[in-house]
């Protein structure tokens, strides 16, 4: 029998997945001392919640279902943790089309989106190997990946080409430690919808290198008019796909917390070791929201297209706004998004020279005018700025004026410019 060791004072240390967590957006963020301007209204462009303001509301249909689903009494216990049959039945019916086909036993209902990347991380890769994840890209890929001890190594986007993926780029990260691709189409924080050849493309990097792919869709449905989303499962004859979504942002209920992975494996590739794996990590949290789980078939089924048209066409003209303003800011150069909810802005730092970086620019641009974007630093993409565009249109047309105020304090002059500038002010014509 060994000795028991005793301690002789207090030493409760964090452990190394605490220590590695770490999220640059929520860092960012809550760091700032800044205060806004006391004298104007804080127009917040930040986060991506587009419950913020009141303006999006779910509709009649997405309310009485969960009503009805309390009501029943049915849902107040546990639910298998991958989901109830009759709650994975509705997601596979929604997400199958004329390209797809998903059954049930695809399908597992996650605590929101970010869950369903975590399981989806954490079943295909092991501490030293790593992922592939977007730049500029959503922070939480890396924050679930470091904090496990997997690597995590970026491939390039393009802004000139509409945020593309540099696909030879793509191909240049992956070697023999590469666990997963992660595809975020609809993108945030770019706003890009990917073309089908493009997306025929992406798939014929991974099949070369036998690399599965871990699809973030969950603005799959947000996409603006003149552009088609296809999903990477539609098109895909031998690449795995874990794809996943949820309700979040097409049904504007982020705090509901239901989101999905749907397993789309027509090789059987994942059939071995994954999908158990997908199973056994949905028992750490014992399934997701068995309230919202009892009013998903009635959700899926009823929510009416009108709404959803009116959300995609209310996003659209916002986007349209936003960018016919921006455009014409010196020091800014705006990219239109195609869908989602975000526009990423250029900000030509030269023409700014009291500020060094995004960083600077946004926290000076929240003390002087009250409008909070965050910087490209969030997304690991410098001299941007992200601008959420789900406000209401008279608070986004007053936060772009605001923004243009600013921009033309702190533009760098020219001499010329300052000669104009003059003569405006003395009502000399020139």
């Amino acid at each position: 029998m060994s000795t028991p060791v005793y301690r002789d004072q207090w030493n409760v240390q964090a452990s190394d997945i605490a220590r590695r967590t770490h999220n640059p957006i929520r860092s960012i963020v809550e760091c700032l001392v800044v205060e806004p301007n006391p004298a104007k209204s804080m127009i917040s462009l930040s986060i991506g919640d587009p419950t913020t303001f009141g303006n999006l509301k779910p509709p009649k249909e997405v309310i009485d279902a969960v009503q009805q689903s309390l009501v029943s009494q049915l849902y107040n216990g546990y639910a298998p943790s991958t989901g109830h049959q009759s709650a994975r039945e509705a997601v596979a019916e929604y997400s199958s089309s004329e390209f797809v086909k998903v059954d049930a036993k695809d399908v597992i209902l996650c605590s929101g989106c970010s869950c369903a990347l975590d399981l989806c991380i954490t079943a295909l890769a092991r501490r030293g190997q790593n992922i592939l994840i977007p730049r500029p890209g959503f922070s939480i890929y890396r924050t679930l990946a470091e904090g496990l001890g997997i690597n995590v190594k970026s491939y390039e986007l393009r802004p000139e080409l509409g945020w593309e993926i540099d696909l030879d780029n793509l191909e240049s990260q992956i070697d023999e430690f590469t666990a997963a691709i992660i595809i975020n189409n609809p993108s945030n924080p770019c706003g890009s919808v990917f073309s089908k050849d493009h997306t025929l493309d992406i798939l014929d990097v991974a099949a070369r290198y036998y690399i599965p792919i871990i699809a973030d869709e969950i603005y799959e449905h947000m996409v603006f008019p003149g552009r088609t989303f296809h999903s990477l499962a539609s098109l895909s004859k031998e690449v795995p796909i874990l794809s996943c979504s949820g309700l979040t942002k097409r049904f504007l209920v982020p705090g509901w917390r239901m989101g999905w992975i749907i397993i789309h494996d027509r090789q059987n590739v994942l059939e071995k070791e994954i999908r158990k794996a997908l199973r056994c990590l949905s028992q750490r949290i014992i399934g997701s929201n068995t309230l919202i789980q009892g009013a998903l078939p009635a959700i899926l089924k009823n929510t009416p297209q009108e709404f959803y048209d009116g959300v995609v066409r209310m996003l659209h003209d916002h986007s349209k706004t936003a960018y016919n303003c921006v455009t014409k800011i010196s020091g800014l150069k705006p990219i239109m998004p195609d869908g989602a909810m975000y526009m990423m802005v250029y900000i030509d730092l030269p023409c700014f020279p009291e500020f060094n970086s995004d960083l600077e620019f946004v926290q000076r641009l929240l003390m002087e005018e009250s409008v909070f974007c965050l910087p490209g630093q969030c997304f690991d993409y410098p001299s941007y700025m992200r601008l959420v565009i789900t406000v209401p249109i008279d608070m986004l047309e007053e936060a772009c004026q605001r923004i243009q105020e600013f921009c033309e304090r702190h533009h760098y002059k020219t001499a010329e410019d300052t000669q104009r500038s003059n003569l405006i002010a003395a009502e000399i014509p020139y």
